[in-house]
């Protein structure tokens, strides 16, 4: 069975279509799966790991008011962080993640495992809320898994190319 980063990169690659990446609880994993794919430069533009909120706001736009107001583990925050990796780096697509790996930094309103995981294009962006239950890998692991699950959704589903 073909791994599912390589089967991403493949559709993407007869797609014609780029992405990006903002990524803050899964630290990298998400980057680092896609570029084990051979060939991968063909369509990875490349990533921001957004760990401090300063990054977030700098570098993806990511607004002091949604820092303040949401939380950097909100929707709001992985959804703008997806919008401004895409815009910063040009792609077509960018997936970006936000939450609490563990095992220290949880709330009763924000759990351990709590993620927010983006999706963005030039048109639109959606999120997704997840609850893994691992350990502080598992969830970063589970993170990727669940990001990686929505982009092949999301491309296989008739995604093209965009004029940015």
């Amino acid at each position: 069975m073909q791994m599912l980063e390589a089967e991403i990169g493949a559709e993407l690659r007869k797609k014609g279509i780029s992405i990006a990446t903002a990524e803050s609880c899964t630290g990298g994993l998400i980057s680092h799966r896609i570029t084990n794919v051979s060939g991968s430069s063909d369509y990875y533009k490349g990533s921001v790991i957004a760990y401090a909120n300063e990054v977030k706001e700098k570098l993806l736009h990511v607004t002091k008011a949604i820092l303040e107001e949401k939380g950097a583990v909100s929707a709001e925050c992985a959804m703008a962080m997806a919008n401004g990796v895409r815009t910063l780096l040009c792609s077509d697509v960018s997936i970006a993640t936000t939450g609490i790996a563990g095992p220290t930094g949880g709330t009763l309103d924000k759990p351990v495992g709590l993620v927010y995981i983006a999706l963005a294009t030039k048109d639109y962006v959606y999120h997704a809320k997840h609850i893994f239950h691992e350990d502080r890998e598992g969830n970063k692991r589970e993170a990727a898994n669940a990001a990686l699950e929505m982009l092949w959704t999301h491309i296989s589903n008739g995604a093209r190319s965009s004029e940015r």
